[in-house]
């Protein structure tokens, strides 16, 4: 184990973590925030609808089973990133 990692926690293997990951893993894409290796801002669209599709993949398949907070949070930053998507797209036309 290298030294920087002896003192590392990782946090809580929650929903709402798993998602807002996903979510920024998309954004990463969307070129809306910089890639955190890189610190180079990037756009990927083909990986950014991936990523998407299956967070709407996760919502439909967990539909009925979330918390009234985890479902509002997947149908908002779903909102959000394919709004986004959709005004990246427009520009590439």
């Amino acid at each position: 184990m290298e030294e920087n990692n002896k003192n590392f926690v990782p946090p809580n293997a929650d929903f709402n973590f798993f998602i807002t990951t996903l979510s920024l893993q998309t954004s990463i894409c969307l070129g809306t925030m910089p890639n955190p290796v890189s610190k180079k801002t990037e756009t990927d669209l083909t990986q950014a609808k991936f990523l998407i599709d299956t967070i709407g993949m996760l919502e439909e398949k967990t539909k009925g089973n979330l918390t009234d907070e985890e479902a509002k949070l997947i149908s908002n930053l779903l909102y959000e990133l394919r709004s986004v998507y959709l005004e990246k797209t427009k520009e590439v036309k």
